[in-house]
């Protein structure tokens, strides 16, 4: 997780903060009561290719251009663009340095000393990094993590992490270290108990409960792009009925600088309504016997044709449960019934012995319409039914997370208590909450706790919390019919849940908090669990996979029928599959899935269980290629390889470091197949994790005898023609995949720019942007005799890289959280933040201003402005109504356009016209904001103060287009 990726996630995520800046025992957050933090909005394209003055300045310093030589063709050197050192150093075809006796802690410093312009570190800073964790996995890699600190305290989402093979060569360089950082921090006017109220109140509003004893909270320093590192407090906590969350509250002024949703959930499906009735009798209550162990459980789930009937296990003799436990509480996992979602195991909640002291519990079917070959666990029609095998489903479900435990420890997955796993020896056995929700509408399920189940993973050490619904539902549609079941009887649904967990606590910063941030990364952590979970079940037998039959392998339960499928095709779909098991979708089309369906998947859009049954399938063909066992050990690698906030190509490249690393490179030309075959192939682009239209490519590394070509062009003004010298052309693809990472070149005083050494091929993302003009991407081949690209840019003349500059503002100046208003002309996803006071819901509002200072005068054609709400506050602070004036000195002004903002305009740049006779000879411009979107969104802050649009009001970009004045 970089500074980059956490001002860009900011800046999206809705929902937001806040204590009184002036007052930090009245620590309030933001959301709304009783509902989860909206989604986040999808970054736009601009924002994802941006390019800023610190990444061009940092391309061109010799120690990296050196460095990136050096790595070769395969090599990947890719900067951050707000800290301007590298997020990664890798080569996929070797390693960074030669086999050395010296410690792993001395082969890293030794590196990142060596390297000032790349990493940004003196040898004092170097000197001073503190080495967090240092362990050695099953295949003797030794993974190293080392934070950065002011006053003793750690720097959040940044350090460095490395990696060292047993023979002593640096595997890669991970992290992206903060170069400038202050001496002294301000001291803390926030407790940290207050910070655990603001982070409650931020998810389940102003009357939620906070602070169980499960939430945690610890000083980090929090580095605000554009602004000062802030002494802020890392929180996790676990607001009833809002799954699990970190947050990084401001020490001084309470406002929450960030927010990570530490949950996952199984599937993305609204879940059908359920019959409702009334009456709640108690739970029955157990005595407390001494317990032998013995559990009755099946190995698959109830009614598969293998694994589908209960036997009698021991969990005991498996180390899995203490002799003459009370309750399902062992060294691996606690399970209790949550049925009234309340996160903690009430009277009557616990399972405790059957007779004769055993937790052996028979399933006792139920029988009705929607009940099929698998006989149904409850009746969906009658209050609390689900109890009758409530103390089943709950032994069940610590047998499968025993067994489970168990094959992800061993080798060659060795997910081991110094890698993190889940261990009641430090505190974080899993807490696994069966039949949750059951209860909480009136004895039954209410629409929030019915078919899907989820994980929250806080870091490690803390313990996580899986939680297993109940499954059901009907509707009018006779053929509409979900079974009465449980998740917790699923053994792919339990294991998909449970390898969150080892995904999430694998792929994390230098400090240990999950890097699964991005849209390609969230849709990896599902695709992971479904994969891992599918590949165990096939090992052991419970699933058939013939190698001539496509769609056998599927996570969905074994002979349920209905609507409830949780994937849209099984994984073993190759691509141009022809069976009927294999349709796709519409938008994606028949067959098996490549790179380039990603966000066509799903009806709405870009999803990321839909999108992420393209990696499943991908990791499936990678199996059917390599075996269990090889792939088994290279996923797993690769994601303890891996950067931060990864894109499908970080993980592919992180699958062949670590075929590198553990089978000598052996499988190098299969594995570049597979991803190839699959869209994924050497020119294959992502700009970034966030980048939700990737673009796909089928070629396989050039060879060592591939021509290199010098790709020139000229990059002009779109209106004007005039050559554009300062504006950066970089070509997104190369073997890296990332963005500016391998090729880039600044256009001289003429325009013209050369990229030398290019390896022929079809570049899907070429962009040139910077210097006040806005980035464009096109698609480039570079042959030999041919390889010219021009451009013609646009300018944005309100663009501060361009010379616009801000003179004048009203408001409170939040430029130290990184919401200042420079925030408002950046080309950024940073806002401009200022305070909401008086008026009614965010209408009627003290109204503050902000000065533009164009870099010369202006015949303006139009107005772009994108409203949307950032730097932590949620949608109800995007701008609502405003005015823009435009002023020929500064000092008399006109007004050129005024209107209201509705949430259908976030997220996106509108155009706003301007009156005639507004836009001629203009040199400065006024954006007034009026009010924000919070009464669009049905907020009332008499009743309910803590949406953000009862506080602050926030726009995220001013566009001027136009044309220089001639006189």
């Amino acid at each position: 997780m970089t500074t980059a990726g956490l001002a860009l996630t900011v800046a999206l995520l809705p929902g937001a903060a806040d204590a009184a800046p002036d007052d930090p025992s009245n620590s309030t957050g933001t959301g709304t009561p009783g509902a989860q933090t909206p989604p986040p909005t999808p970054p736009s394209q601009q924002t994802l290719i941006r390019r800023d003055a610190t990444l061009t300045k940092a391309e061109q310093r010799p120690g990296v251009r050196e460095l990136r030589k050096q790595l070769g063709t395969q090599g990947v050197l890719e900067l951050d663009p707000a800290t301007g050192t590298a997020r990664q150093v890798a080569k996929l075809d070797g390693y960074l340095t030669p086999p050395s006796g010296d410690s792993p802690e001395d082969i890293v410093r030794d590196y990142l000393r060596a390297r000032p312009d790349v990493f940004g570190l003196t040898d004092a800073q170097v000197r001073d990094l503190t080495l967090r964790k240092q362990y050695t996995d099953v295949a003797g890699i030794r993974h190293l993590s080392l934070l950065q600190s002011v006053d003793g305290v750690p720097v959040f989402g940044n350090g460095v992490k490395a990696n060292v093979s047993r023979d002593g060569r640096l595997i890669n360089v991970l992290g992206s270290p903060v170069r400038a950082l202050p001496s002294a921090l301000a001291p803390a006017r926030v407790t940290g108990t207050q910070a655990r109220h603001t982070a409650v109140r931020d998810i389940a509003g102003a009357d939620a409960d906070g602070n169980p004893p499960t939430d945690t909270a610890k000083q980090v320093v929090y580095p605000v792009p554009g602004g000062t590192a802030r002494r802020a407090w890392q929180t996790v906590t676990s607001p009833d009925g809002h799954g699990m969350w970190l947050h990084v509250v401001d020490a001084v002024t309470g406002r929450v600088l960030y927010r990570q949703d530490l949950s996952s959930d199984l599937s993305a499906a609204d879940a059908p309504a359920v019959a409702r009735d009334t009456g709640q009798p108690p739970l029955s209550s157990q005595g407390t016997l001494l317990s032998s162990g013995n559990v009755l459980a099946w190995d698959y789930s109830h009614g598969a044709d293998r694994g589908g009937k209960q036997l009698t296990r021991n969990l005991t003799a498996r180390g899995w449960l203490p002799r003459g436990a009370k309750t399902l509480d062992g060294p691996i996992a606690h399970v209790y019934s949550d049925v009234n979602d309340n996160n903690k195991a009430d009277d009557g909640e616990e399972i405790t012995p059957a007779a004769g002291g055993t937790f052996s519990f028979p399933f006792k079917p139920f029988t009705g319409d929607n009940c099929g070959p698998a006989a149904c666990a409850w009746d969906q029609k009658k209050p609390n039914s689900w109890q009758t095998n409530r103390e089943q489903n709950a032994a069940q479900v610590l047998y499968f997370l025993g067994k489970y435990h168990d094959h992800l420890q061993a080798a060659p997955i060795g997910f081991t208590r110094k890698a993190g796993n889940f261990d009641g020896r430090d505190g974080d056995a899993v807490q696994a909450q069966t039949d949750d929700g059951a209860a909480m509408n009136n004895g039954l399920p209410d629409d929030d706790h019915i078919n899907n189940a989820n994980m929250g993973t806080p870091p490690d050490g803390q313990a996580p919390t899986m939680q297993m619904y109940l499954t059901g539902g009907y509707s009018d549609d006779p053929d509409y019919k979900v079974p009465s079941g449980n998740y917790g009887d699923v053994a792919p649904v339990v294991y998909h849940e449970y390898t969150h967990g080892l995904s999430n606590r694998l792929v994390v910063d230098a400090d240990g908090v999950s890097t699964l941030v991005g849209p390609q990364g969230g849709a990896m952590g599902e695709a992971w669990s479904d994969w891992y979970a599918v590949d165990f079940l096939t090992d052991q037998g419970f699933m058939k996979d013939n190698p001539h039959i496509d769609g056998e392998i599927s996570v969905d339960p074994p002979h349920w029928q209905g609507d409830l499928q949780l994937r849209t095709q099984p994984m073993d779909c190759p691509v141009g599959s022809k069976s009927a098991k294999c349709p796709g979708t519409k938008g994606a089309g028949p067959g098996g899935y490549t790179y380039g369906d990603y966000g066509k998947i799903w009806y709405g859009g870009p999803e990321p269980h839909a999108d992420g049954e393209i990696w499943g399938e991908t990791l499936w063909d990678l199996r059917t290629q390599l075996g269990s066992r090889l792939t088994e050990s290279l996923v797993t690698r690769a994601l303890e390889l891996s950067p931060a906030n990864p894109s499908f190509l970080d993980q592919r490249n992180a699958i062949l470091q670590a075929d590198t690393v553990v089978n000598g490179g052996r499988a190098d030309k299969t594995i570049w197949k597979v991803f190839a075959h699959r869209g994924m192939g050497y020119f294959a682009a992502a700009l970034t994790a966030d980048d939700v239209k990737p673009d796909e490519d089928f070629s396989l590394p050039p060879g060592p005898n591939t021509p290199r070509v010098t790709l020139t062009g000229k990059v002009a003004d779109d209106t004007s023609g005039a050559p554009l010298s300062g504006v950066t052309v970089s070509v997104s693809g190369h073997s890296s995949g990332f963005p500016g990472a391998d090729f880039s070149a600044v256009t001289k005083a003429d325009g013209t720019y050369a990229i030398p050494d290019v390896p022929e091929g079809t570049y899907r993302k070429v962009y040139a942007s910077g210097h006040g003009y806005e980035p464009l991407a096109r698609t480039v081949d570079v042959k030999s005799g041919s390889a010219e690209a021009g451009w013609s840019l646009r300018r944005n003349w309100a663009a501060s890289s361009g010379g616009a500059k801000v003179t004048d503002f009203t408001g409170t100046d939040n430029t130290n959280f990184g919401c200042g208003p420079g925030g408002l002309i950046d080309m950024s996803a940073a806002v401009w933040g200022s305070d909401a006071t008086g008026g009614t819901n965010g209408t009627g509002v003290d109204p503050v201003h902000n000065t533009v200072e164009l870099p010369g005068a202006v015949d303006i054609a139009e107005f772009l402005v994108d409203p949307t709400a950032g730097c932590g506050d949620d949608t109800t602070a995007s701008l609502g109504d405003y005015r823009i004036e435009t002023s020929t000195d500064g000092t008399s002004w006109t007004t050129a356009a005024e209107g209201h903002f509705k949430p259908a305009d976030t997220g996106r740049q509108n155009v706003v016209p301007l009156t005639s006779g507004t836009g001629e000879n203009v040199r400065y411009v006024r954006l007034t904001m009026l009010g924000n979107q919070a009464a669009d969104n049905g907020v009332d802050c008499a009743k309910d103060p803590s949406p953000a649009g009862c506080k602050y009001m926030d726009a995220t970009e001013l566009v001027v287009h136009g044309a220089s004045h001639q006189d």
